[in-house]
């Protein structure tokens, strides 16, 4: 979804660096994903094919924050509220 935004926080010796990859189009997502020691973080399209892909080395990342964009989508509804009061 357009705006979907990852940013990744990396060890770089004597300080830290933040990078962000966003969905800069409508209709593509951002994916993460830890193998072999490597963080992935990848902008995909509806097809799913990659249009850029950042990787980390796992033991440098200090923290991967997902800030996904508010779904107007019906599936996610409220919790209901107490009857009661």
């Amino acid at each position: 979804m357009k705006g979907d935004r990852v940013e990744i926080v990396v060890d770089a010796g004597d300080t830290t660096r933040t990078y962000e990859v966003v969905a800069s189009r409508a209709g593509r997502r951002v994916e993460t994903a830890v193998r072999r020691g490597v963080v992935e973080v990848s902008e995909v399209t509806r097809n799913g094919s990659v249009v850029r892909t950042a990787r980390f080395m796992a033991n440098r990342v200090l923290a991967l924050v997902e800030q996904p964009v508010p779904r107007e989508d019906s599936s996610e509804k409220p919790l209901r509220e107490d009857p009661k009061s």
